[in-house]
């Protein structure tokens, strides 16, 4: 029988009722010829309350055993799962990520999946069971310690999973129904797409697009999963994610797929580097070294009369002060003036396939900022996205004009949240 792999959210299996409701949809699904896998994140809020109760114990808890902590919340959704399905008269057994065989390396917090080794689901499977697996976890490949893969990582588990087992589909379980042009928090006349290919959604998901995981979205491209977002709230339709190779019959899709916007970012400006061959090297070796990934960066042209330059970046917030700890290590070094933080950035963007054939949407986009009164402050590009970082204050006016500006608005409200967080 064919493999389906779906995953469900926090707020699909927040209480009893909802894990009762979701364990009839999987029934379902395997009274429908498929033989089932499902992924499960942590009840509601249980993975935050978790590091709440840690920080509580102490401000620093071990990475390790902080791991070995919150993975407690996935497996008690697998548990229950397991439980509401044997209840309905399935057999279904619940797996932790170690014992599903998803192989880790060793950071703890935000592990990498380097391997996938699922004997045991398939086992599972072929006895005529149902397969619960733990979202968000692993075993790391060198220390046998349990890891987990960061915030929202059970899509990642899900994908990955999918690929191992040769599934026909993974299926993305939410408290929305599917993908829209924009959040549909922030604007309630988003319209949900259909479709969307996978380059688009990686565009979207990395500008903080909150829908998917970016690791699931790489991991579905690499392996040509299509993914199939939608919510366990109601029986509609919801978007296809649809690998490249699939994408020939929608090749006059539309010119901007949506808007995304994230609020998770700051931007450090490291003022009078020195003109000199070399010296933005050094400073962003220091912060690779530090492990922090760097989003959007902009050098300002030198001025001729000090022969220095100024140098902004942005990264994410929760690495501020890891950033700066490591560059001011290095001022002596490079010869730097001072360093300026400012964490009251908001980053958005345009995302879109049809930008590559189609003049005039940066024109069209700023003019949209422009008119709804928002400065910009930093500009990055590729070839179909546009992102401006502008003040935290001026994100949601920014997101809603640009949605007008290029005709995303719906005729109806369509975005419905029937959850609470929106994973």
């Amino acid at each position: 029988m064919p493999i389906v792999v779906q995953k469900y959210g926090g707020s699909s299996v927040a209480d009893a009722a909802g894990i009762k409701r979701v364990a009839q949809r999987i029934v379902a699904t395997k009274k429908a010829g498929n033989d089932v896998v499902v992924v499960v994140s942590a009840m509601g809020d249980t993975t935050d309350e978790l590091r709440d109760l840690a920080e509580e114990v102490t401000p620093l808890p071990p990475p390790r055993e902080l791991d070995m902590l919150l993975t407690a919340g996935e497996r008690i959704s697998m548990a229950l799962v397991a439980m509401a399905i044997a209840q309905l008269g399935y057999k279904a057994r619940s797996f932790t990520g170690s014992q599903a065989g998803v192989i880790t390396d060793s950071a703890h917090g935000k592990a990498k999946i380097i391997d996938i080794t699922p004997g045991r689901i398939e086992a599972a499977i072929g006895d005529g069971a149902i397969a619960i697996v733990a979202g968000f976890q692993g075993v790391s490949q060198d220390t046998k310690d349990v890891t987990t893969l960061g915030r929202g990582a059970s899509d990642t588990t899900a994908v990955a999973l999918a690929a191992a087992l040769g599934a026909k589909v993974c299926e993305i379980y939410s408290d929305v129904d599917g993908v829209f042009t924009a959040d549909p928090r922030l604007v309630k006349t988003a319209r949900k797409l259909d479709r969307i290919s996978t380059e688009e959604m990686l565009e979207m998901a990395a500008c903080g697009a909150k829908i998917l995981h970016l690791r699931c979205v790489e991991y579905a491209r690499r392996y040509h999963m299509p993914i199939h977002v939608r919510s366990s709230f109601s029986q509609k339709e919801g978007t296809w994610i649809v690998p490249e190779n699939n994408e020939g019959e929608a090749v006059e899709q539309a010119i901007i797929a949506g808007v995304a916007h994230d609020r998770s970012e700051a931007k450090i400006t490291v003022v009078g580097v020195p003109d000199k061959v070399g010296e933005a090297a050094r400073i962003f070796e220091a912060l690779a070294a530090a492990e922090i990934n760097i989003d959007m960066v902009v050098q300002n042209i030198s001025a001729a009369a000090t022969g220095r330059t100024d140098i902004s970046f942005t990264l994410p917030r929760t690495d501020g002060q890891t950033a700066m700890t490591a560059l001011a290590r290095i001022q002596s070094e490079v010869g730097y003036d001072k360093l300026l933080y400012d964490d009251q950035i908001g980053k958005v963007s345009l995302i879109g396939a049809g930008m590559r054939s189609h003049p005039g949407i940066t024109a069209k986009f700023f003019a949209a900022l422009a008119s709804a009164g928002v400065n910009i402050e930093m500009i990055s590009t590729s070839e179909i996205r546009i992102s401006v970082v502008v003040d935290e204050g001026q994100v949601p006016a920014a997101v809603q004009a640009t949605h007008t500006a290029f005709d995303l608005d719906a005729n109806e409200v369509e975005a419905v949240v029937y959850g609470g967080t929106g994973r």
